[in-house]
């Protein structure tokens, strides 16, 4: 279940899915099985291959969606977000059979569990919140409706001081959440392969958190253990860059956190994943590296391989890497 330790945080499975009044609806198709799943996964490109099979006599015609992980705006912090062009902010491509695909976006800017992706638009504001050139749209915006996104939960107010007194800032919130479609034809009887490529979003810190003592009911080690599968040993080699008396967060690394939604991959026929292979790149040998999995092998210098049959997505992979400092 573990990730490498030794000197070695969306991002989505395909799914059939249909349209439906509303958005995006996904559902499971039994007639298309996955046979296969190659998955690599690093700061700077998510890769993953797929063959699927038509176990039918007649030719299947599918739409086939591709979730990608939300995306909460973190203006504090040292977050990498997508930065394609507004169409295609994740620089998405696919092919089908080798063949490109044109895949159609679907956006929505999710706030107090509400999608406010009208509003926004009715309102000429981009709903790509962590988008800088949004945060100044919303800037300039009138106060009466800077108070009323404030009340629907889309902004967050800052205080700070300047030398004429006390100023308050409002940065958006909403959650951005998007889906890849396309139309897929599945030859009768045949195996297809399908690829995708694109640029995750990267979440981070600037130090390493998961050190803290508990605080107002929350255990930072608790957390890292149950998303990342931080065990011991690779707790002990980050304690051990720390110098005794220093705060944790004085550890050499940053924080870098990748999602990988793969529980949409049991959606198709019998619900697992017959053949599975993941490879996760750390990026550097002086980097660090944990997430769960079963049967982890460290094949190279930064890269680590997960193997798996019959395997069954049951929850949602991430990743956690630990960058270390360019001055250590």
């Amino acid at each position: 279940m573990l990730a490498a330790a030794v000197a070695m945080p969306a991002q989505a499975n395909d799914t059939a899915a249909q349209l439906v009044t509303g958005g995006l609806e996904f559902v499971i198709n039994d007639d298309i099985k996955m046979l296969s799943e190659e998955l690599f996964i690093s700061r700077e490109e998510i890769r993953v291959v797929y063959e699927f099979q038509n176990n039918t006599d007649t030719d299947q015609k599918v739409l086939v969606a591709f979730p990608m992980p939300d995306i909460e705006p973190d203006w504090w912090s040292p977050t990498a977000f997508p930065d394609g062009p507004n169409d295609n902010l994740f620089h998405f491509q696919t092919t089908f059979n080798g063949q490109p695909v044109k895949a159609e976006l679907h956006e929505y800017a999710i706030a107090a569990g509400v999608d406010r992706a009208d509003y926004l638009r009715e309102k000429g504001i981009s709903l790509v919140s962590f988008a800088q050139s949004t945060n100044e749209a919303t800037s300039a915006l009138d106060d009466a409706t800077k108070a009323e996104m404030l009340h629907l939960g889309m902004f967050v107010p800052d205080m700070y001081d300047e030398s004429e007194g006390a100023e308050k800032s409002y940065y958006p919130m909403w959650t951005y959440r998007a889906t890849y479609t396309w139309e897929a034809n599945f030859p009768a009887g045949q195996t297809v392969k399908v690829e995708h490529r694109y640029k995750p979003s990267v979440g981070g810190t600037t130090g390493v958190s998961f050190l803290s003592e508990p605080y107002e009911g929350f255990d930072p080690a608790a957390e890292y253990r149950t998303r990342y599968c931080t065990d011991e040993s690779f707790i002990n080699a980050v304690r051990k860059t720390v110098k005794s008396g220093d705060d944790p967060w004085a550890a050499p690394f940053y924080e870098s956190w990748i999602s990988y939604i793969l529980t949409t991959g049991g959606n198709w026929g019998g619900g697992y994943i017959p053949k599975f292979r993941l490879v996760v790149d750390k990026g550097d040998e002086a980097n660090l590296v944990s997430f769960c999995g079963e049967g982890i092998k460290k094949t190279g210098p930064t890269t680590f391989e997960m193997v798996a049959t019959d395997f069954y997505p049951e929850k949602e992979l991430d990743i956690l890497i630990l960058q270390r400092h360019e001055d250590f």
